[in-house]
C-alpha cells in the first residue's frame, strides 16, 4: 500500500468486481448498484477491520445489506413506474473475463433478471448469493441478519420460485449473434417474411422509457405484431435523424447500441433461445443508459 493509498483500499479493489455483480444483481441497476459500493466503500474504511479474518465473506455482507436496503426502496418506486420496468443495461466487455464474479450468462440476462424481480428482496440476496455465487449458508446469514435454518428455508422457496418461472436457457451471445443479425437486417430491411423466420410464435417485445420518452407501454406478444413493431420502428428512425449503430453485449444477449445525432437513444437486446428469437427488450429511458454513454 502506497503512504496516500487509504486504509483498506487493496482487500475493497480486489473484491470490487464481486461486490459489484452481487449488488447488481440484486437491484437491477447499474447506478443504484455503484451508489451501493460507495456506501459500503465508506463503511469498510471507517469500520475496525483489526479483526476481520475474511474480508471477501464481510464486504459481501456489507454490499448486501446496502443493497437490501436500495431494494425495499426501489421496490416502492417500481409500484408507480410507467410502462414496463426493465433492468438497466450492462455491457460485457474484454475486460470482463477471468474475474471473480458473472457479467454475463444466464444469471444477468433480462429474462432472470426479471424473474429476480418477482422474489423479496430477501429471497433474491439468498438466491444471488446461494445460486449465482456459492456463498455458505453461514455466510448469507451472517449477510442478511437472519439464522441458517431461515436462510435455508429462503433459498429452497426462492429456488422453486425461479425454477418455476424460469424461462429456457438463452443461447451464448456468440451463438445467439448470427440469429439476433438476420432478425436485425430482416428488420431494417423490412422484409416481414425474413423476420418472422427468425421469431419465436410467443416471442416478446418490452420497451422501457419510463415515461421520459416513447416506448410500449405493455409487452408486445406474437411474431406477427412483434414483426411489425420492428419493421416500424426501423422505417421510423431515419426520420428522426442521422442514425448510429453498433452492436455489442449487453445482458449476456446480443444488442444494438443506436443513436440519433450523436445521441443515446435506445439499447435493443435480443433474447435468442435455440435458433429463434425468443424476446426483444428496448432500453430507452435517458436515466438508464448514462452507463453506456
Amino acid at each position: 500500500m502506497s503512504a496516500a493509498e487509504p486504509p483498506g483500499v487493496a482487500e475493497f479493489t480486489q473484491h470490487r468486481p464481486l461486490l459489484f455483480s452481487i449488488a447488481y444483481e440484486i437491484l437491477g441497476s447499474v447506478a443504484d448498484a455503484e451508489d451501493v459500493l460507495s456506501e459500503s466503500w465508506l463503511r469498510w474504511q471507517e469500520g475496525d477491520r483489526s479483526e476481520v479474518e475474511n474480508p471477501r465473506a464481510y464486504l459481501a455482507r456489507i454490499v448486501t445489506r446496502q443493497a437490501l436496503n436500495a431494494a425495499r426502496a426501489s421496490s416502492r418506486r417500481r409500484e408507480t413506474y410507467v410502462g414496463p420496468w426493465l433492468p438497466e443495461p450492462l455491457e460485457s466487455t474484454a475486460e470482463d473475463s477471468g474475474l471473480d464474479h458473472v457479467l454475463s450468462g444466464e444469471a444477468v440476462t433480462t429474462a432472470m433478471l426479471l424473474v429476480l424481480e418477482s422474489l423479496t428482496p430477501d429471497e433474491r440476496a439468498v438466491f444471488v448469493l446461494r445460486e449465482v455465487f456459492d456463498f455458505g449458508y453461514g455466510e448469507i446469514a451472517d449477510a442478511i441478519g437472519k439464522s441458517q435454518p431461515t436462510v435455508r428455508q429462503i433459498a429452497h422457496r426462492a429456488r422453486n420460485h425461479v425454477r418455476a418461472r424460469r424461462p429456457a436457457a438463452v443461447a451464448d451471445p456468440e451463438d445467439a449473434r448470427a440469429v439476433a443479425e438476420r432478425f436485425l437486417t430482416a428488420a431494417a430491411t423490412g422484409n416481414l417474411q425474413e423476420l418472422m423466420d427468425t421469431l419465436s410464435p410467443g416471442v416478446v417485445y418490452m420497451g422501457d422509457g419510463g415515461g421520459v420518452v416513447a416506448a410500449a407501454r405493455r409487452p408486445i406478444e406474437g411474431a406477427a405484431r412483434v414483426a411489425r413493431m420492428a419493421a416500424g420502428l426501423f422505417a421510423k428512425a431515419p426520420t428522426l435523424g442521422e442514425v448510429g449503430m453498433r452492436m455489442t453485449v449487453v445482458n449476456g444477449m446480443p444488442s444494438l447500441v443506436v443513436t440519433i445525432d450523436g445521441d443515446l437513444d435506445s439499447v435493443v437486446s435480443v433474447e435468442v433461445t435455440g435458433e429463434k428469437v425468443t424476446a426483444v427488450y428496448a432500453v430507452r429511458n435517458p436515466v438508464k443508459l448514462d452507463g453506456l454513454r
